[in-house]
């Protein structure tokens, strides 16, 4: 059985459809890899950040496009931020705001 992509809001799906066309097109094919294998995806696609959050990996000749996602019961993947990486390292304020997210989706 496949998995099912939520977005935690329409400003993260609209964040993505944002980004250029070669990194879309990766992001929708990291996409349908996750919805097959869930949390068996590994490296070079998702990595796993602790407590339940993960980051899918999408790139192209433009930039590099990062995603935060976590799982649900019932088969279920919310995305729950999106950025276009800019620097070496993922920045600490994009990565607080997805763990404030997941703990907002916990917390419910």
């Amino acid at each position: 059985m496949a998995f099912e992509i939520e977005y935690f809001h329409q400003r993260v799906l609209t964040e993505i459809e944002s980004w250029s066309v070669d990194v879309l097109a990766d992001y929708v094919r990291l996409l349908e890899l996750l919805v097959e294998h869930g949390p068996s995806l590994r490296l070079p696609h998702s990595r796993a950040f602790g407590d339940g959050l993960f980051e899918l990996r999408p790139r192209g000749r433009s930039g590099i496009g990062r995603t935060f996602y976590c799982f649900l019961l019932g088969k279920r993947v919310v995305v729950l931020h999106a950025f276009i990486k800019k620097t070496q390292q993922t920045p600490d304020r994009e990565l607080k705001l997805a763990r404030k997210r997941l703990k907002e989706l916990k917390d419910d």
